[in-house]
């Protein structure tokens, strides 16, 4: 680090200019000291000097050509890691050899890879509901914003499990989490796969069915419903477990905020009319 330091004034922005420089004197030493030696000596041979300046030049483009190639990699290393700071994709960083350049290079694929990682992970983690694996609501307003950005007929809705509060009340918070999982298990089998379900919030979940008309909408929801009573994944004091729903019609996403009113107020019916049923509204 000294000798760097020492040489920062030689081309202080650059340091393959500080090296093209540092070699270009290292390679003109010897026809300077012939220089110096044959006016010491008060004689000249041109012929010597011709062949000794000639040998120079060719030493010298050869060095700044293979310095150049050397440092390649180390370049292209920089700017891999200049993009991973600015947050850009980082192409495939090539494999090195066993020395000091192949040390660099592994360490930018490392340190890509590790990155990739964490971002995925975090993005996960912002989009996910982490008890569930269900989009959380960030999650659903990011998945269902391409889905509705032609004018198409949807449905969202608006389901909330019946009683959990009893639930956690009676049999603890464990087995509240259990439920949930559960319900979001059963979401995912019983669904379309072109549907997206996310965890609203608590016990409530939301559900966009793209390209669905009303009518075949309820009847998806109401097979789910169906399946909670053949296969019940949780009791509330002796009872299985129920949701109530409420469906409305989206066309795209500027709707989607009035979509999502009239769906609550339509569950909000379903729970008023007895709970375990799903009500709708155009």
């Amino acid at each position: 680090m000294r000798f760097y330091q020492a040489t920062r004034f030689l081309f202080p922005r650059n340091f393959q200019f500080r090296m093209f420089s540092i070699c270009f004197g290292a390679v003109h030493l010897p026809i300077i000291v012939f220089c110096v030696s044959e006016l010491v000596l008060a004689r000249w041979d041109w012929r010597l000097f011709a062949a000794l300046l000639v040998a120079t030049l060719v030493g010298t483009v050869t060095a700044i050509v293979a310095l150049r190639g050397l440092l390649a990699p180390v370049a292209h290393a920089t700017d891999l890691l200049q993009s991973l700071q600015r947050g850009e994709p980082v192409p495939p960083v090539p494999t090195g050899g066993d020395d000091l350049v192949g040390a660099l290079l592994a360490s930018v694929a490392r340190a890509s890879a590790e990155t990739h990682a964490r971002v995925e992970r975090l993005a996960d983690a912002a989009e996910k509901d982490v008890l569930t694996g269900l989009r959380n609501r960030r999650g659903f307003m990011d998945a269902i914003a391409p889905v509705l950005r032609d004018d198409r007929n949807s449905v969202v809705a608006v389901l909330d499990l019946d009683h959990f509060k009893a639930v956690n009340d009676r049999h603890g918070h464990d087995e509240g989490d259990r439920v949930l999982v559960e319900f979001a298990k059963r979401l995912q089998t019983e669904l379309r796969r072109s549907d997206l379900p996310a965890r609203w919030g608590g016990e409530e979940f939301a559900i966009l069915l793209p390209d669905t008309a009303l009518d075949e909408a309820t009847e998806i929801v109401e097979r789910l419903r169906a399946s909670l009573h053949r296969d019940e994944i949780g009791h509330r004091g002796g009872d299985a477990l129920t949701f109530s729903c409420g469906l409305a019609v989206v066309r795209d996403y500027a709707s989607l905020k009035s979509a999502m009113l009239r769906a609550d107020s339509a569950l909000y019916d379903a729970k008023r009319s007895g709970r375990d049923r799903v009500r709708s509204v155009a």
